[in-house]
């Protein structure tokens, strides 16, 4: 599995990290979160409103600060 968060530094796409994060440790999965704060990348990657959630190439979330019991059900 492979997770991104992506987001150009604000507060709320270090919330979403931090949610990430708890919730990856949640449910003990062995994956690396990336963060992905480089604007041309994040053109790159096709979002268009940050903070965004990436799983596996794929967009589950965009333009929201997710709760940590709502990265952990997306994950499962």
């Amino acid at each position: 599995m492979e997770i991104k968060v992506i987001g150009a530094g604000c507060d709320s796409c270090g919330a979403l990290y931090d949610h990430t994060l708890e919730a990856v440790k949640r449910l003990g999965l062995d994956v690396k979160v990336e963060k992905v704060d480089d604007l041309v990348e994040i053109v790159k990657l096709g979002v268009m409103q940050v903070p965004a959630l990436m799983v596996d190439g794929k967009v589950v979330a965009a333009g929201q600060v997710l709760s940590v019991d709502k990265v952990c059900k997306l994950l499962k």
